[in-house]
């Protein structure tokens, strides 16, 4: 087996081993787990923390679609048919058990990544959604969303986002009909967003357009 394959192997396996363990688990183990020793794993990854790194470069960097972003600003197309297509594509690459355990044992852990992981979809997805549903709604551009308009969209991505805790870390019943849910939440999302902000207009302070 070549190196690169062999890095390949132990982030894979590392993955499996931290998302089943916690990032408690050591790296004696985790060894065991490949059938080869603690020093030759070492070898590859200087430190626990670098292999942890690299699982969420592997987990959670690759798999970010830059495609999305441009998807959620293509404004010649209806702004619920692009949230559905977005929201489509994006819980195809989360939600996994894998995925999800990962992302919750580094919640718990405080690591900086996971944190820098919330900052994206803050900056990269949710922003874009609240700026593309005030054009929508014919409401002034802004710079950034407002706090409220921010949360509000928190409140949607969350609520898919745990329709996925649920049915992979909890084992709850859930609606089978995973695009169903989808267009129900953004159909809620859309409507609710038009009714809180639709009448405030210019209310959130200065504007300017962005595209």
């Amino acid at each position: 087996m070549s190196p690169d394959d062999r890095r390949k192997e132990f982030v894979a396996k590392a993955t499996e081993f931290f998302s089943e363990e916690g990032f408690g688990g050591g790296t004696r183990a985790l060894a065991r787990r490949l059938g080869v020793t603690q020093p030759l794993l070492y070898r590859y990854f200087p430190s626990k923390d670098d292999l942890i790194k690299e699982v969420y470069r592997t987990v959670y960097l690759e798999p970010l679609d830059t495609g999305w972003e441009k998807l959620l600003a293509d404004r010649s197309r209806p702004i619920r048919d692009r949230l559905q297509e977005f929201y489509n594509a994006y819980t195809k690459v989360i939600f996994t058990r894998k995925w999800l355990r990962i992302y919750l044992y580094s919640g718990l852990k405080g690591l900086d990544i996971n944190r820098w992981y919330v900052g994206v979809v803050r900056d990269k997805i949710l922003s874009r959604i609240v700026r593309e549903c005030r054009h929508e709604a014919g409401l002034p551009a802004q710079i950034k969303p407002s706090p409220a308009e921010l949360e509000m969209a928190w409140v949607f991505h969350s609520g898919i986002f745990y329709y996925g805790v649920r049915k992979y870390i909890y084992d709850s019943p859930v609606l089978e009909d995973k695009e169903q849910m989808i267009a129900d939440a953004v159909d809620a999302f859309l409507a609710g967003f038009t009714g809180v902000f639709g009448h405030m207009g210019v209310r959130h302070g200065p504007v300017r357009e962005v595209v």
